[in-house]
């Protein structure tokens, strides 16, 4: 087992994942870039520096989950951080503007492919990588899960007539972002008397692929909070925060 930490950021080749994992290397982690094309996660690691290196992981394949699994035990011999960032905003062609995904999200006419295609991404995927580096993460010992999440997820929020985002709450994206905010409560009530801590971060209204470079914030800015709860080891677990701080349910 190596003495540097070494965390796993998911979907790491671009946008705030790959900000995450840059930073994450900067704070003295050796960081594992989860990518679905090796041939990029390579590319990005390099671009990183040294002390990163790339793990191809489709988050949709549990072949490629389990051989990431099996690869960072030998190879490196722990995980104490795990960053669930790999997210899909659509199924369809990219380049979608905001209208055009909001509108195919709503309840009444969305695919039930596409709802299917972003849930196995944004929230399957989760439980499948999360389970499969839980052993690793147990014999850390202080080991945190992070899962970028979304305001947009908030039912609470949502329930308010007033939230600038309300429009947008449709059964795709934003659902799937409210599920895996039980799938974050999940995880850390079951392992909330454990080494790991389990905690759900939005990293705000970022401009990446997901939304077609239409957000408001830049990677630096949407990596902050991400990164924050990745290195709080004496933090609290079963969170959902911001970048202005805590969010409700």
């Amino acid at each position: 087992m190596q003495d540097k930490l070494v965390a796993l950021v998911t979907g790491a080749n671009q946008g705030i994942g790959l900000q995450i994992a840059k930073e994450l290397t900067e704070h003295g982690y050796t960081v594992l870039v989860g990518s679905r094309s090796l041939e990029k996660g390579e590319n990005a690691a390099q671009n990183i520096g040294a002390d990163a290196h790339a793990v191809q992981l489709d988050v949709t394949d549990s072949d490629s989950i389990a051989a990431a699994a099996e690869r960072i035990r030998s190879e490196f011999g722990r995980l104490d951080v795990l960053v669930n960032n790999a997210a899909i905003s659509h199924a369809g062609e990219p380049g979608r503007s905001l209208e055009e995904m909001m509108n195919s999200s709503k309840a009444s006419t969305a695919s039930l492919d596409e709802v299917r295609a972003v849930f196995e991404t944004n929230v399957f995927g989760v439980i499948a990588v999360t389970q499969a580096m839980l052993p690793l993460l147990r014999d850390a010992p202080a080991a945190r899960i992070v899962n970028v999440s979304s305001g947009v997820g908030s039912l609470t929020l949502n329930s308010d007539p007033a939230f600038p985002y309300r429009a947008g709450f449709g059964v795709v994206y934003a659902a799937s972002k409210t599920a895996l905010n039980a799938v974050t409560l999940s995880f850390a009530i079951e392992l909330e008397s454990t080494n790991i801590k389990v905690n759900a971060a939005s990293p705000g209204f970022t401009s990446t692929a997901l939304n077609n470079f239409q957000g408001t914030e830049t990677v630096e800015q949407g990596a902050r909070n991400p990164i924050r709860v990745a290195l709080e080891t004496d933090g609290p677990t079963g969170a959902f925060t911001g970048p202005n701080g805590p969010l409700p349910w």
